[in-house]
């Protein structure tokens, strides 16, 4: 098992927001958790890339406990694309990603990288000295996207990488989860478009106030009536 998540709490001041939790990510899957808005999600994934600590529960990452501190996790083979992008706004494109790479030292991977990058995303080669402040929505979420698989992880996390897009551009955002499922990367997704992420996830988990109330492979939480009708717009008849 790539990622074992067991018994993990997270305490905000006197809020309780990951209430023993359990997770398991196999690698070269797309795992994906969805939920609505303040159950958890983003905790959660912010716990794995060291931002906020835990209070309880551990975290194995290829069989060795995960380290606390977010530089190791990042050269351990974990990277985040985070929400909202957070990308480095004055800085040009190929600047931005080039920070995503900043503790690797095998330049001609790098170099390697940067040219898959701009494959998947060939927008970015078009604008690669543009500054990335000015870039469109979907373009800074491409860029946050580039960047995440500039550090060469195992294991990404994706953290809403839908939210705020038009439909047009949501479809190849997940296209392009897709395509890095292809060249090998394991996916942990954390998104809000419940439809979208179960069609393309191979397990899911649904978490409610800090909470895993269901788990099961993608199609079958699909059918559920419950996730149909509290997450895909679904009545019951």
């Amino acid at each position: 098992m790539m990622l074992d998540i067991k018994n993990l709490h997270v305490h905000y001041g006197g809020i309780h927001a990951l209430k023993g939790v359990d997770i398991q990510v196999e690698e070269g899957k797309i795992i994906t958790i969805i939920g609505s808005n303040g159950a958890g999600k983003s905790t959660l994934l912010n716990a794995l890339s060291g931002v906020i600590k835990c209070s309880e529960g551990t975290i194995e990452f290829l069989g060795q406990p995960l380290p606390r501190k977010p530089n190791r996790i990042v050269s351990a083979g974990i990277s985040q694309v985070p929400e909202g992008r957070l990308i480095f706004v004055n800085l040009s494109v190929e600047e931005n990603l080039r920070m995503g790479a900043f503790l690797r030292n095998d330049k001609a991977a790098i170099e390697e990288d940067f040219a898959k990058v701009y494959e998947i995303f060939p927008r970015l080669l078009e604008r690669k000295d543009q500054i990335a402040g000015t870039l469109s929505g979907g373009e800074q979420q491409m860029l946050a996207m580039g960047r995440g698989l500039m550090s060469d992880p195992r294991l990404i996390l994706l953290d809403e990488p839908s939210l705020g897009l038009a439909p047009m551009l949501v479809n190849t955002i997940f296209d392009v989860i897709l395509d890095f499922k292809a060249l090998g990367k394991t996916i942990l997704l954390v998104e809000q478009n419940a439809y979208k992420a179960l069609s393309i996830a191979d397990y899911a988990y649904v978490l409610e106030q800090g909470k895993i109330v269901m788990e099961g492979d993608a199609p079958m939480v699909a059918k559920n009536p419950d996730i149909q009708q509290a997450y895909l717009g679904k009545r019951r008849t």
